[in-house]
């Protein structure tokens, strides 16, 4: 029987593993960039730990069992609980704000589609202890910083950005309810995804006017930072956007304007957001978002007792790997080898073993052939791995301390000393070197 990878799981390969650690690289190079420290938890939780933040009925969507301790265990299938968990440990400890990052495994038994699987890696950057909007702006501008790093610019990503507090406010001004703000959310949500009559079927069914509902509908249509501060002058809350406008205005000043639109059908689905709320798409719209998160300040409370206002976002690597395919991403120089090692004869190896380890010592990757074999055998073995240069040692090369240094890719063959190959194979050393040089041949 032929064995097969569970339904929504990856195996990786070399090159699929190429790709999650570009993503992993870039994750933690913004990450340590903004001053966040990283943090981890474990893959195994007590249930109630996610059934206390999202109810009974998300059991449905967990990869859950009782343990041999006869204790309701779940794995993670998102972070913000173990982060309050941990954070509430230690509260009074942690110098506030608190700017913490994790890259984690997440499992979610729900139905696969493009961008969406049962497993994920997932990155969480938050900010915790900082109400004011320059958190807000810090999160969503190193996001932006990550697309940088991945060779993603304002042609390929756009953040979209609205606020809650704004949101709540309009709609509150139509006459709804705060019961009935969560209808409302739910609808603003969709309003791109889902036919409009059906949209007003809910709200009308859920109690609202269709003056009100026209209002919800139109709310959820508000597009750019002038149009908002048009829809709030007659509001009876007309600061309530300041937030939000302070939001932009940082990203603006970092340098981020060309990325950023205000867009208020961004709500976030749920229900604990308290604030500024955010995600990122492809431009050409054929994925899911890219990333998204906001302002949850009561969240931590409720989940671990203590009261720390916090913002924070996920990014996970199946959704932004589709998007660098799209781009064009290949395994390309990452998956090349600096030099391969050929032994002419059997008299060559133990020079070539004895340069092998000064190579790696010196941070090249290095391989060479593990049995003997002819010269071109070990060309052939070095073009597939791909090497970018073959470095062959014969007798001749023993007895003058140098190697023939061939470039993979155009042919063109050197001469280089035993002491200069490091620098050679690096870029950092001249073509051809006096043999004489230096002190430390290989004898």
């Amino acid at each position: 029987m032929h064995a097969s990878a569970l339904p929504g799981f990856r195996d990786f390969y070399p090159e699929n593993i190429a790709l999650r650690n570009t993503i992993f690289a870039a994750w933690r190079t913004v990450a340590a960039r903004y001053g966040f420290e990283e943090y981890d938890g474990p893959p195994l939780e007590p249930l109630e730990l996610y059934t206390q933040k999202s109810g009974p009925e998300i059991v449905g969507q967990l990869y859950n069992f009782e343990d041999k301790g006869g204790r309701g265990v779940s794995l993670r299938p998102e972070m913000t609980p173990t982060l309050a968990r941990m954070v509430s440990a230690r509260a009074q400890g942690l110098k506030k704000p608190i700017r913490w990052f994790s890259i984690g495994q997440m499992f979610r038994y729900e139905r696969q589609q493009r961008g969406r699987l049962r497993e994920h890696f997932q990155l969480n950057m938050d900010v915790i202890g900082e109400r004011g909007p320059l958190a807000d702006a810090e999160l969503i501008a190193a996001a932006i910083d990550i697309m940088l790093d991945l060779g993603l610019g304002p042609a390929d990503v756009q953040v979209r950005l609205s606020d809650r507090r704004v949101i709540a406010s309009l709609l509150q001004d139509a006459g709804l309810t705060v019961a009935q703000l969560p209808l409302a959310y739910g609808a603003i949500d969709k309003i791109e995804r889902e036919e409009r009559g059906r949209l007003r079927g809910r709200l009308i069914d859920g109690g609202l006017t269709e003056p009100a509902v026209d209002r919800v509908l139109e709310i959820g249509g508000i597009r750019g930072a002038d149009a908002v501060g048009d829809s709030l002058r007659e509001s009876a809350n007309p600061d309530v956007g300041e937030p939000l406008m302070a939001c932009v205005a940082a990203l603006n000043d970092l340098g981020f304007a060309e990325f950023v639109t205000v867009d208020l059908s961004i709500v976030r689905g749920l229900a604990y957001y308290t604030g500024v709320v955010f995600e990122m798409f492809d431009v050409q719209g054929a994925l899911r978002a890219v990333c998204g998160g906001g302002r949850y300040d009561h969240l931590l409370k409720a989940l671990g007792g203590v009261d720390l206002p916090a913002a924070g976002f996920a990014m996970g690597d199946v959704v932004l790997g589709e998007l660098l395919k799209y781009h064009g991403w290949t395994t390309g120089e990452s998956s090349r080898i600096d030099g391969f090692l050929v032994a002419v004869t059997s008299k060559d190896t133990p020079v070539v073993l004895r340069l092998a380890n000064d190579l790696r010592r010196g941070g090249l990757r290095i391989e060479y052939g593990l049995k003997s074999q002819s010269v071109v055998k070990q060309l052939k073995l070095a073009a597939a791995r791909p090497a970018k240069t073959a470095v062959i040692i014969g007798p001749d090369e023993r007895e003058r301390n140098e190697a023939v240094v061939r470039d993979m890719t155009t042919g063109e063959e050197h001469r280089v000393p035993f002491d200069a190959l490091l620098d050679h194979l690096s870029g950092t050393g001249s073509p051809v070197s006096d043999p004489t040089r230096g002190d430390n041949r290989i004898q």
